[in-house]
């Protein structure tokens, strides 16, 4: 029989606007077998329905909506400040015994226990990747926030090796990339990728550059469908002329549509990691991505690559493959087989071994048996 273990509580925060809040359940589930609970905190705007059933779907997660701003959303400074003060008032009623801060600007408040910070993005590598030059006044001091957080955590970790390096070079940080995992779907027949074409995440964003995509859309013969929302929580709005769009749906809806394994394309310029492409991936679905060094990590061999703001090359890759479905179907498997590496069992063993690595006195993934 199994020896009485007390499970170990961590407090991870999230937001409900990306894929982070994704990235947050599944590490919670995760972590699960390793007797780790969790309580999620939720930054900025309020959960939807989806979300809140897909969270109420973990085992053992508590989830606490607390109403405090995202660091990209905070008036200033000292707002942001405020709130990492307030996150820690919580890990403390909590009994948290680690935090793990996917906004690692709140690493600056004062806590009782140890603090991973995950950084799945920052303002300042984002401005460089998208727009380039001197950052604007806006940009400046949430970059030095950031740096305050990752210089105050115990330990950093990014999704891809990668981001890993950019935050680096950026803020003189050592980071540990643990690349991020998705649940699989269910198995699907073996029926050929459709000669269609797919994206999903958040259009409103510039770092997703689907301006390229959308003027693609204009020079191929291949239908193109977005799913996702076209304006952002800070106001910005993206439109879209020649892509159908299809609103924004909810986790099982894309699986669905993927399942029938069209060919999944990514116009980014910005992408630390990519979560939508990685659930493409596991469905089998082709994928078409920008030649930009995340991708180039996490796909190399297994995908086609574009020249980043190159709309003709992309609707020649997507004329290409929807002629010629054997292509698809290689394409296809050879993206289900490299996406059998980022699994939610592999990050929830990297979290593992960083929490370990910082709370050593923790008995984590400990399951002693009696004879």
């Amino acid at each position: 029989m199994r020896a009485s273990v007390r499970p170990i509580k961590l407090m991870m925060t999230a937001d409900a606007v990306g894929g982070v809040f994704t990235y947050a359940l599944d590490l919670a589930a995760g972590l699960a077998p390793h007797g780790i609970e969790t309580t999620l905190v939720v930054l900025g705007p309020a959960m939807n329905a989806a979300q809140r059933a897909a969270a109420s779907s973990v085992p053992g997660l508590a989830v606490i909506q607390s109403g405090l701003p995202l660091d990209w959303l905070a008036a200033d400074e000292a707002g942001l400040t405020a709130a990492a003060a307030a996150v820690a008032a919580i890990a403390a009623r909590a009994e948290a015994d680690l935090v793990h801060l996917n906004t690692p600007a709140l690493a600056v408040a004062s806590y009782a226990v140890p603090v991973v910070a995950a950084a799945h993005s920052c303002v300042a590598s984002w401005w460089a990747a998208v727009r380039g030059g001197e950052l604007p006044d806006d940009f400046v001091w949430r970059t030095r926030a950031m740096a305050r957080g990752l210089g105050a955590a115990d330990a950093v970790v990014c999704p891809s090796r990668t981001y890993a390096e950019t935050l680096s070079a950026t803020y003189a940080v050592a980071a540990t990339a643990v690349h991020n995992g998705r649940a699989g779907p269910p198995a699907v027949g073996a029926d050929a990728p459709l000669a269609q074409a797919f994206t999903a995440g958040r259009l409103w964003d510039e770092g997703k550059n689907i301006g390229v995509l959308d003027a693609a859309a204009a020079l191929t013969g291949v239908r193109i469908a977005a799913a996702g929302p076209l304006d952002g929580p800070d106001g910005t709005h993206t439109g879209l002329l020649n892509v159908h769009r299809m609103g924004v749906l909810s986790d099982p809806q894309i699986r669905g549509y993927l399942a029938a394994k069209p060919i999944f394309v990514s116009t980014a310029r910005y992408e630390p990691f990519g979560l939508a492409v990685l659930e493409a991936a596991q469905a089998g679905c082709p994928l078409v991505l920008s030649d930009i060094p995340t991708f180039r990590e996490l796909w190399s061999g297994a995908a086609l690559f574009t020249p980043v703001d190159d709309p003709a090359a992309v609707a020649a890759a997507l004329d290409a493959l929807a002629a010629d479905r054997g292509k698809r179907v290689r394409m296809g498997e050879a993206a289900r087989a490299r996406a059998g590496r980022y699994s939610v069992e592999a990050m929830a063993a990297g979290l593992v071994e960083i929490y370990r690595r910082v709370h050593p006195n923790l008995a984590l993934d400990i399951r002693e048996t009696a004879a």
